[in-house]
């Protein structure tokens, strides 16, 4: 009998009950299992995991600046490059993750395990590049598979491009990583950078970098951007107009063709260098891509030396051109005057060496102007021996030659004037008195570049020298001009006036005159002057080989130099071709008389008021 006041409980809902207990108590062990392999078993890494879902700091490059020709056309722009980027801290299995990154880069694994060791000494979770300017497969094979590539990210950096590519790689250069040197000696940069690395871009570098960023993010455990937390807005480059008309560097281009050689011309108002051309030249655009091992090769490796800034560093024996230097002196030291008349029978003799004159067959009784227009080596053979190689050097010197002409650059080459000092400290010998002989003709131990020959003709033409530049002026990114073009007369030839009357005459018959060497260089409505030289890079038998059985690598120079207007000269020009079929007059001077011609030719169109407007509707279709 159940006492009053109890109720018996269902057998149906005492099982229920059971059950949901048991259930309850099930769960408990598991959820208390999974702590224990969490806590207990797996307790150390869920530690070390937990740590690295943490904040960083992640620096945004600053977009470098814009590099400009004198009229506003873009030489170098940036734009947006996808760069593969692995934190191996962030990678778990470091040696997995590389492989896979390595197959989806179509890369080897050697070359990701050697940018690592290259980068053992970096900060602990600084970013690695490991590939740049990806293409859209590859940035969409990363992406798709992150799960497959833990530490590794896309980012997404500014990259320079050059649309001109060759047409001017000696004067813009190119960019690269920042290298440990680098790091070492600016503490602004940091792994992964790039910055200038040759010509303008390493030149203008603090110009050029601008002021990075920055963001303050928060990461998952495998690295991959969760949010951000706080941004630093990165300040671009300032922008930098250069002195280069890119119409005449590329008329300039198109006359020097797929020769070996150099053509510089130099504002002589203002000392602004308006084409600066080489060939063979390079394309800085693989560098900004990253140039590659085999690409590298392939530059050093050719025998042209396309990386060889020939206008700034080819030393050359500037042959003929420098007789305008022994004039100069001749005059001033009254050795000749302009009635002076020495005979060239061809050659002349002095001890038991014959130097020959170019022309064998001799020019004859001739005067300074002659001997100019004719470019008689015999005359200036003579008048070394009166002057000597100690008066010759230092009237070389006046006009710049044998020193640096102070261009925007490094590495630049001084050439060689020597005297009686310079070979017995280079050489520990005595002078010869033949070796003047040679030297007079631009031969022998002399040697300039074609930048300074540019100089010296220019000296001739004004009287002056002026530092030859390349900045005309330097603009904030929104315009804003912060410094103007650096005009600077660095020396004043010290010559009579009549002296320098006597030498322009005679560069005006090189090119005018009825017999003038360099008559391929006038122009029909402007005065032009000049002077043609051609200079042996072997020295020669007694009987001259034709050219087609001399070896292309032991033919001769040819080069020429010029100003114009002879009136009010505003532009000077030199032009070096390497080992070329024949002399200067016939090789060079056309290409001077080319980029001479265009040049005026430009300046006319320039002066019609919708040359403004084809130009900017030129450059925003670029």
């Amino acid at each position: 009998m159940v006492a009053l006041g109890q109720r018996e409980v269902p057998s149906g809902l005492r099982r229920r009950l059971t059950i949901a207990v048991g259930l309850a108590c099930l769960g408990f062990l598991i959820l208390l299992a999974r702590l224990w392999n969490l806590q207990i078993l797996h307790g150390d890494e869920a530690f070390e995991s937990s740590k690295r879902n943490r904040i960083r700091l992640q620096r945004a490059q600053a977009t470098r600046g814009r590099v400009l020709d004198r009229y506003g056309r873009t030489l170098i722009d940036s734009r947006p490059s996808f760069n593969a980027i692995l934190v191996p801290e962030d990678a778990g299995d470091v040696e997995l993750t590389i492989e896979n990154l390595a197959h989806f880069l179509e890369q080897s694994t050697a070359e990701v395990h050697s940018l690592l060791e290259k980068t053992a000494k970096r900060s602990p979770f600084a970013e690695i590049v490991v590939q740049r300017d990806l293409s859209f497969e590859k940035v969409v094979a990363l992406e798709t598979h992150q799960l497959d590539l833990p530490g590794v990210s896309v980012q997404i950096t500014p990259r320079r491009s050059y649309p001109y590519g060759p047409e001017l790689g000696h004067i813009l250069g190119y960019v690269g990583e920042a290298n440990p040197t680098d790091l070492e000696a600016d503490p602004h940069y940091r792994m992964g950078d790039l910055i200038g690395k040759a010509g303008l871009e390493k030149y203008l570098e603090n110009t050029l970098r601008g002021v990075h960023g920055g963001q303050q993010i928060e990461v998952d455990a495998v690295g991959r951007r969760l949010r951000v937390l706080h941004e630093v807005p990165e300040v671009p480059g300032n922008i930098v107009r250069l002195t280069i008309d890119l119409d005449l560097q590329q008329a300039a281009s198109s006359a020097l063709g797929a020769r070996d050689g150099a053509v510089v011309a130099v504002d002589l108002k203002t000392g602004g260098v308006l084409a600066f051309v080489n060939y063979p030249t390079f394309d800085p655009n693989i560098f900004a891509r990253g140039i590659t091992h085999d690409q590298w090769e392939e530059l050093v490796d050719d025998p042209h030396h396309p990386l060889t800034n020939r206008a700034l560093q080819g030393q050359y024996p500037p042959g003929s051109a420098f007789k305008m230097v022994v004039a100069a002196a001749a005059l001033e030291e009254g050795i000749i005057n302009p009635f002076t008349r020495l005979y060239c029978p061809g050659g002349l003799q002095f001890g038991n060496h014959y130097f020959r004159c170019w022309e064998h067959r001799g020019h004859g009784s001739v005067n300074l102007l002659q001997a100019l227009e004719r470019s008689c080596d015999v005359f200036f053979y003579q008048v070394s021996q009166r002057l000597g190689i100690d008066a010759i050097a230092r009237y070389a010197r006046a006009f710049g030659l044998g020193q640096k002409t102070g261009l925007e650059f490094g590495h630049e080459r001084t050439g060689t004037i020597p005297d009686t000092e310079w070979k017995m400290t280079h050489l520990k010998e005595a002078w010869y008195a033949g070796e003047t002989l040679s030297a007079a003709i631009g031969q022998g131990y002399v040697t300039a570049t074609p930048l300074q020959m540019a100089n010296m003709v220019g000296a001739v033409a004004t009287g002056k020298r002026m530092r030859p530049h390349f900045v005309f002026r330097t603009e904030t990114p929104a315009g804003e001009v912060i410094e103007g073009e650096q005009v600077e007369e660095i020396g004043t030839l010290a010559l009579r006036q009549t002296t320098l009357n006597q030498v322009r005459d005679g560069l005006r018959a090189v090119v005018n005159g009825p017999h003038g060497t360099g008559s391929r260089a006038r122009l029909p409505d402007v005065n032009v002057a000049g002077k043609t030289l051609t200079s042996q890079v072997v020295k020669l038998k007694k009987q001259r080989q034709p050219i087609g059985q001399i070896p292309w690598k032991f033919r001769d120079h040819a080069g020429f130099v010029a100003y114009a207007p002879i009136e009010d000269p505003e532009i000077a020009i030199a032009v070096i071709v390497e080992h070329a079929e024949a002399g200067g007059g016939k090789i060079a001077a056309p290409v001077a008389h080319d980029v001479l011609e265009a040049y005026f030719r430009f300046k006319k169109e320039r002066q019609n008021s919708t040359y403004a407007e084809v130009r900017s509707a030129a450059d925003l279709a670029l």
